[in-house]
């Protein structure tokens, strides 16, 4: 890797400074082995459970090494951050058991169940704009206009340092690591733990994820400076920072070995499997670690790769209709519609086909108008519980030997 005059000046000491000053404070999270997903990749899978740190992510780490470090004339302004959840929380409790006056500024779009966690860690939230970038700049044009002290959720040595104290535990709990896989939106979590595992352990893998809908890392690499996309709407919301930091964009520049993508579908994919194989909620942007893994985004043959689930605070309906969505993309949820004459028996013959196909009826709703159903027809919509795409394939193949027109409906 070549060198680069402008690095921050952050340490591996800067670091293990902020464990010192974070223990008590911060929990050591689990790493667990994964059978599922190392069967589903070409590599032996560990997931670093970060989604069970205080707060439900691991912005606690960076948050109050940033607060323990101010001075006290700092503190007595108040702190001010934006975030799209994670970091605010992370704040909001550092602030908190610290005395420190706090309001943080999220999205309008932001999870309801973040804003009421950030809430009750007593910060005053402020809600503007569609985006990280909009809140961000609203935040600092309260900071300049109120005297708070600004605390940045990722272009900051402090956090940055705080950050990579997760890199420590990983390679204590795994020495012989081969390749940690770590979910990057502005780049603070990737930069600090590939400074810290890096000056650990030189031949280790440091391989970034971010969902194709903000590729801003990917793009800032590619173009040899820190620069803005446009972000398209992901399930990832918590990493779609339009623009990385320029401290985090230098150190992961030094540090990090690649960059991948991961799209929509594999993140939604990768949060189902999580939840149903191993019992994990992990938000959109923790699971594209392990969307990486499972696509096959990072090369084969690694070997032990760590997989950082960043964090696991998702709204509740946004887990529910994830949920729902990948059953349906898995072929295990079909919704279908079945015009039958309107006679006693009809339903009852259509349901025997059914059942000899072992497909579980969830729901059934019948329709006797519509510009598509005529005098003497019933349409009878069914959402059935099927084992894959292929037992689909042959319902409806079994259905129209039977005479039925199956109509699949979203």
């Amino acid at each position: 890797m070549e060198h680069q005059s402008n690095l921050p000046q952050l340490t591996l000491d800067d670091i293990k400074k902020a464990r010192t000053r974070i223990a008590g404070v911060i929990q050591q999270t689990p790493l667990d082995y994964s059978a599922t997903f190392t069967q589903l990749s070409d590599n032996e899978i560990y997931l670093k459970l970060e989604n069970l740190q205080k707060t439900g992510s691991f912005k606690l780490r960076g948050a109050y090494n940033k607060i323990t470090s101010l001075t006290e004339a700092e503190r007595s302004r108040g702190v001010i951050a934006a975030s799209a959840g994670n970091h605010a929380q992370g704040v909001a409790l550092a602030a908190r058991d610290l005395g420190v006056p706090c309001t943080i500024v999220m999205p309008e779009g932001a999870s309801l169940a973040k804003i009421a966690a950030t809430q009750a860690y007593g910060a005053n939230v402020v809600l503007h704009g569609a985006s990280y970038d909009d809140a961000y700049a609203h935040a600092v044009a309260l900071r300049d206009e109120r005297g708070y002290t600004y605390v940045h959720a990722f272009d900051d040595e402090a956090i940055i340092a705080g950050q990579g104290t997760m890199g420590l535990e990983m390679l204590e709990q795994l020495p012989d690591a081969d390749a940690i896989v770590i979910p990057m939106g502005g780049g603070g979590l990737a930069a600090g733990i590939a400074l810290a595992v890096k000056s650990l352990k030189k031949d280790i893998r440091v391989i970034g994820v971010e969902a194709t809908a903000v590729p801003s890392v990917r793009e800032s690499l590619e173009l040899g400076r820190p620069t803005t996309v446009t972000a398209q709407a992901t399930l990832a919301d918590g990493i779609a920072v339009q623009r990385p930091g320029d401290l985090s964009y230098a150190l992961i520049k030094q540090y990090v070995d690649d960059v991948v993508l991961v799209e929509e579908e594999e993140i939604s994919r990768a949060m189902v499997l999580l939840l149903e194989r191993c019992k994990i909620v992990a938000e959109g942007a923790a699971a594209t670690s392990v969307a990486a893994a499972i696509n096959r985004k990072i090369p084969s043959g690694l070997g032990k790769v760590i997989c950082v689930l960043s964090g696991g605070n998702v709204d509740v309906t946004v887990l529910s209709r994830i949920i729902e969505h990948g059953l349906i993309e898995s072929g295990r949820f079909l919704r279908l519609a079945v015009t039958l004459l309107d006679r006693p028996g009809a339903l009852k013959d259509l349901l025997d086909v059914l059942a000899a196909l072992r497909a579980n009826v969830l729901s059934i709703r019948h329709h006797r108008v519509g510009t598509h159903i005529h005098l003497g027809q019933t349409e009878v919509e069914l959402d059935l519980e099927t084992r894959d795409k292929k037992h689909i394939e042959t319902l409806c193949t079994a259905l129209r030997e039977r005479g039925y027109t199956p109509v699949l409906r979203d």
